[in-house]
């Protein structure tokens, strides 16, 4: 089964639930956490954002993305990624919630297609003024719908530091990037690798996290 079709599945299986909307809570926040990678070129940035696909529900349904089935039917002409790709909510909350600034000055970005979505993540473009050294990286996404939520950040390009941890509680940090190359494709193309080079610190934190939930229900 492929992961647009679990997608989809997920999806069915909200509208099965519901006369009542889904809390944002249904999501996951306690499972591995989200990974994002960033690569710079001269003064363009491209970063990656991944995120599990129950979390993906999670948040197309807090933003509307898909239809109420309290208030009326849901269709099924489109999959659950095509309607997060279709939702302008979803854009305008990705570029609001994962943004760059160089010495206090936002630098704009944009948002590619979102095809593949759930696979290859969520793609951004940033154009800084000055060729990129040190950043203010905020990542901040799913945090609103529950505190519990993470992401690790992990440079392509030579950074301190290489890897970083964002929480509810630390949504930026600053990159010192110590060299430049690689192309805004880098953070696409090695997305899957991502996941590989955070193991170590995605275990801890899935353990810590299940102690933390045993702890809570004794």
């Amino acid at each position: 089964m492929t992961l647009r079709t679990r997608l989809a599945g997920a999806l069915l299986a909200v509208s099965a639930v519901a006369a009542v909307p889904a809390a944002p809570a249904a999501a996951h926040p306690f499972g591995p956490p989200s990974t994002a990678r960033i690569s710079v070129d001269g003064s363009q940035v491209a970063i990656a954002w991944l995120a599990a696909e129950d979390d993906w529900v999670a948040l197309g349904q807090s933003l509307g993305a898909f239809e109420n089935p309290a208030t009326g039917p849901v269709s099924t002409a489109l999959t659950g990624e095509q309607k997060l790709q279709r939702s302008a909510a979803v854009r305008d909350y990705l570029l609001g919630r994962i943004t760059v600034a160089q010495a206090g000055t936002p630098c704009p970005g944009r948002l590619e297609s979102l095809e593949q979505l759930v696979a290859q993540g969520a793609r951004f473009a940033f154009d800084c003024p000055r060729p990129a050294v040190d950043l203010d990286v905020t990542v901040s996404a799913l945090t609103d719908l529950d505190e519990n939520y993470r992401t690790i950040l992990t440079a392509d390009t030579p950074a301190t530091p290489a890897q970083t941890l964002y929480t509810a509680r630390q949504q930026t940090t600053r990159l010192r990037f110590t060299a430049s190359g690689g192309g805004p494709a880098a953070a696409v193309i090695t997305v899957a690798a991502g996941t590989a080079a955070a193991a170590p610190i995605i275990g801890v934190l899935v353990l810590l996290r299940a102690r933390r939930r045993r702890a809570g229900q004794a």
